[in-house]
């Protein structure tokens, strides 16, 4: 009796195939890991033109430890037809700011540059008084006090576009605390207004609400009429509780995701429990937003998006609302959270303060991920 083997000799072939395809694959996937995690050497800073009005300004010229972040001269920028210069009094630190420092989860690199920045400058938060502005300008005017983002913020100088992210700085806020509001601020607001769908009498939770961002978020919250709850450790209880926190939980002596509480929106800065113990945690047509949370040693390739990555698989079979997103500096959010400022339903705390030179000694104390409210770095 004889067998027909032609069926399985193709089975194989497509097997053999298959098998080559996912090393090569495996191969240019690791290969481009390895090319975007390399570190290339901090290179030198060019000498200014002669007569070249110069400012100070702090930079990386390469990945690495805040102790690679200097401050130089660099030419002073000039504000185009539509453009705002503003000499900065304040600025403030993000950890978006480590992550470029350190172009940390390595896919980041992708756009900032492989081996080296390609934006040298550092900060986004500023707070100043507008200096000159461009012949088409029409919100601003010299000697007007603003705050906003801009890349580059941690300098003497920065010029922004008049319709991009700056506004009008409260007259009852200080340069300091107007430094301290808008990407925190921002990602508060928009977290909790249009990803959270914020509403009167909900009970919301904010996990890690000593923070940067979380600090305006429980503020954020009591003002649209939440009952709050706030997660953080034992050393914040009493300032998570003065911000208008209704309910306190110590992360240290209770999991949140193990208690009979359910919450309507759960607005998650942390990102130090999985998807199902959050959910756990949410009614059944709750909503979660996370912002991604990982600290210095949860980098990689992907770091916390991997969280996000989870988030987005899971979605779409679950009943509850899971969002995730990155704030939007523009000028009418900015101008709401300084109404919120100037109407003291929100107030800015802040942690510490620093000289622009120290400035990677602040940028180093965020990054440990000990700071209540924010780090403010200040040029008076």
């Amino acid at each position: 009796m004889s067998f027909k083997t032609g069926g399985s000799e193709s089975v194989t072939r497509r097997s053999k195939v298959l098998s080559v395809v996912l090393i090569l694959l495996a191969v240019t996937v690791l290969s481009a890991a390895l090319i975007v995690s390399h570190d290339s050497p901090c290179g030198s800073a060019p000498a200014l033109a002669p007569n070249t009005p110069a400012m100070k300004a702090v930079v990386h010229r390469c990945y690495g430890a805040p102790d690679v972040v200097k401050v130089e001269e660099l030419a002073k920028p000039v504000p185009g037809d539509y453009g705002v210069l503003v000499k900065v009094h304040a600025a403030s630190i993000n950890p978006l700011d480590w992550h470029l420092l350190r172009g940390d989860p390595y896919f980041m690199r992708m756009g900032t540059g492989v081996g080296a920045p390609k934006d040298i400058r550092m900060g986004v938060d500023f707070a100043g008084t507008v200096e000159a502005v461009g012949k088409k300008v029409t919100r601003f005017k010299p000697g007007d006090a603003v705050f906003g983002g801009r890349d580059g913020a941690l300098a003497e100088y920065v010029t922004v576009y008049q319709d991009a992210g700056v506004a009008l700085k409260p007259a009852n806020v200080t340069f300091e605390q107007a430094a301290a509001a808008p990407v925190a601020a921002l990602t508060a607001l928009q977290g909790l207004r249009d990803k959270g769908k914020i509403q009167a009498g909900q009970k919301v939770l904010i996990n890690g609400a000593s923070g940067g961002v979380g600090t305006f978020a429980v503020q954020i919250a009591r003002s649209y009429g939440a009952d709050v709850t706030g997660v953080t450790s034992t050393h914040n209880i009493e300032l998570v509780r003065s911000l208008g926190a209704n309910e306190v939980i110590d992360y240290t002596r209770e999991d949140f995701t193990k208690a009979s509480q359910r919450y309507d929106l759960i607005f998650d800065l942390v990102g130090n429990h999985s998807i199902a113990d959050n959910r756990r945690a949410l009614k059944s047509n709750g909503i979660y937003v996370g912002i991604g949370g990982g600290g210095v040693n949860d980098g990689g390739f992907l770091g916390p998006m991997v969280g996000a990555l989870e988030l987005m698989a899971v979605a779409p079979f679950v009943s509850q609302k899971l969002e995730f997103f990155v704030a939007d500096l523009n000028k009418e959010d900015l101008a709401r959270v300084a109404d919120l400022m100037q109407s003291g339903k929100v107030v800015p705390v802040i942690d510490k303060r620093y000289a622009l030179s120290d400035s990677a000694e602040a940028i180093g104390y965020l990054e440990r991920g000990h700071a209540r409210g924010k780090v403010v770095v200040t040029l008076e």
